[in-house]
């Protein structure tokens, strides 16, 4: 009796005509079209949350390594030399260490060597920061657009159901019920692709918040140290300041 039950229910469950295959084989070009837009979409907006987050946590890792080996370093210079090429972290020391080497020039000579480092590890921190962005709008057009191209698809569905009920004559339930059910599955999509990019937006966005300042911190220190010879927070590296120890300008 169960098996014939459960055979039953499995007749049933294969007969539907209605679902996603059946939308998409019955489908015209602009309901297969909004289709294809919700796939890309969602493809977009997953590569740019799972690659955003690997970015955020190689940066939380430099950040760490930047505690444990720069501030521990005898100067600057060879504070960069322990971090790894192509850092962002990395890149800030640079700039900082280029500014403070290069500030005698006809250009630069009248600019007060705090503020020119201060602009130098600006531009750096904000470089940074831009990087830390990208894709970030991505996210946050996915999640504002996906659920209205998911209504567009299923206004446009319901249309069709409906143009197709009139040219046959007959508005009995199942054709009424199973056209415009089948629409409703591109409401369904979109939100189903909005959903994880707004979720993943707002993550991201907090994450950055964070690594934000702690490369502003860093950049504050450094140019602390540059400036006078110590941290804002601790003892100089040292003990003297590094525009007195003639560092050598270090190439990207």
């Amino acid at each position: 009796m169960e098996n014939q039950a459960a055979a039953a229910a499995s007749t049933v469950a294969n007969s539907n005509p209605y679902g996603l295959g059946a939308l998409w084989a019955g489908g015209d070009i602009v309901a297969r079209s909004t289709l294809i837009i919700l796939a890309i979409m969602s493809l977009a907006s997953w590569y740019v949350m799972l690659t955003k987050l690997w970015d955020q946590s190689k940066l939380k890792k430099s950040a760490k390594t930047v505690e444990k080996s720069f501030w521990t370093a005898p100067s600057v210079k060879d504070g960069v030399e322990r971090l790894t090429k192509g850092d962002e972290f990395r890149l800030i020391a640079e700039d900082g260490l280029r500014a403070a080497s290069h500030h005698d020039g006809r250009l630069t000579d009248r600019i007060d060597l705090n503020d020119w480092i201060t602009m130098s590890l600006q531009r750096s921190v904000d470089t940074v920061n831009s990087k830390l962005g990208q894709g970030l709008g991505l996210l946050a057009t996915v999640g504002s657009t996906a659920p209205f191209v998911g209504l567009f698809g299923t206004v446009w569905g319901i249309l069709n159901a409906l143009v197709n009920i009139g040219v046959a004559g007959q508005a009995s339930i199942d054709k009424v019920a199973g056209p415009v059910g089948e629409a409703l599955i591109m409401t369904a999509i979109g939100l189903f692709v909005a959903v994880p990019a707004v979720m993943g937006y707002n993550w991201l966005l907090g994450r950055n918040k964070s690594l934000q300042d702690k490369l502003r911190n860093f950049a504050s220190d450094l140019h602390a140290y540059l400036v006078s010879g110590a941290r804002v927070d601790g003892p100089a590296m040292g003990g003297a300041r590094p525009a007195a120890a003639k560092a050598a300008a270090v190439g990207k």
